[in-house]
């Protein structure tokens, strides 16, 4: 009889081990803990900890991008923080991935980054071709915006008399008059707080890319995003056309199709965990998002969570046609 009881007490307890063992850990690559979106980070750990069923997860602070791209390579983590510029470089295999692309998909997108081109009113510059012989800065030194923004002008045979900075110089530059404008990305679809900061006192002028020069861009430059911004992006701003890349979570073809799922479906799903977390994620339509911005095609789970919620799926993103 004593036997029979510690063998069902061995059965139980290792009956009661079992979901615990079952749990599957995952590791998300994130950015530097000083960042906004680690905290973001944060908040998506505790999502797929409470809502996906079997998974356990932890954030790790990284590089951003390029590390966690070189990290899911190196299967040092299983999904993480990219840009939708440098993912497509990275599925393509161009540019510092030239020769060497990786196997990866898209999970979703939680915020986009329009890539504001601001001037001065007073400058008479009121489209992007009358920028040539401006002094004009593309982007702040060594940035995505800064690099990004060269490529569009190359493409589209654009030229300025570009001049070097830190945000700080350059909204003073902006400020004095001794620059014309700037590009700065964008707080979803209004400007940024330097460019309200520069129009309080200074008037401004948002440019757009006209239909020609969007259509170039959409068959030469796939690694960004075409995106049409409403009026009132801030007091007395037009509508405008502009380039912008979002920014995401991938992952390797190595994280399966089940689990793939249920983290779309857990972050999917909150209403208020993410937005609490960062501001500019508070309210936004990430499925929506997702679409807009995505320019590398959906890891098969993300696929399947969007199909069996009703949307369609742009070739471009959709797996099945990769």
């Amino acid at each position: 009889m004593k036997l029979k009881t510690l063998a069902l007490a061995g059965a139980l307890a290792i009956g009661l081990s079992l979901p615990a063992m079952a749990q599957q850990k995952l590791l998300i690559g994130s950015t530097s803990a000083s960042s906004s979106h680690y905290g973001y980070f944060v908040a998506v750990s505790k999502l797929i900890n409470e809502k996906a069923d079997g998974l356990e997860s932890s954030v790790v602070e990284t590089g951003a991008t390029m590390d966690n791209l070189r990290r899911i390579e190196r299967n040092q983590i299983d999904l993480g923080l990219v840009t939708t510029n440098v993912a497509q470089h990275a599925k393509a295999g161009t540019n510092k991935f030239k020769g060497h692309p990786l196997d990866i998909g898209l999970l979703w997108v939680y915020t986009g980054a329009p890539q504001n081109v601001i001037v001065r009113e007073d400058s008479g510059v009121k489209s992007l071709s009358d920028l040539a012989g401006v002094r004009f800065n593309p982007g702040i030194k060594g940035s995505a915006t800064e690099s990004t923004t060269e490529a569009v002008f190359k493409t589209l045979g654009l030229s300025a008399d570009y001049v070097r900075g830190s945000t700080t110089d350059v909204v003073d530059m902006i400020k004095d008059n001794r620059l014309a404008g700037y590009v700065k990305s964008g707080a979803g679809e209004r400007l940024d707080s330097s460019t309200l900061d520069i129009a309080t006192f200074t008037p401004i002028r948002v440019l757009s890319l006209t239909d020609d020069q969007k259509k170039t861009l959409g068959e030469k430059m796939p690694d960004i995003s075409l995106v049409d911004i409403p009026a009132g992006a801030a007091d007395g701003i037009p509508a405008y056309s502009t380039w912008s890349f979002g920014v995401g979570v991938a992952a390797g073809m190595k994280l399966s199709e089940d689990i793939a799922y249920k983290i779309v479906d857990a972050i999917m799903s909150d209403k208020t965990v993410q937005g609490e977390a960062m501001a500019s994620v508070k309210g936004a339509d990430l499925a929506r998002l997702t679409l807009q911005y995505g320019t590398i095609p959906l890891h098969p789970g993300a696929a399947k969570w969007f199909r069996e919620h009703g949307y369609d799926i742009p070739a471009r993103l959709d797996p099945a046609k990769s």
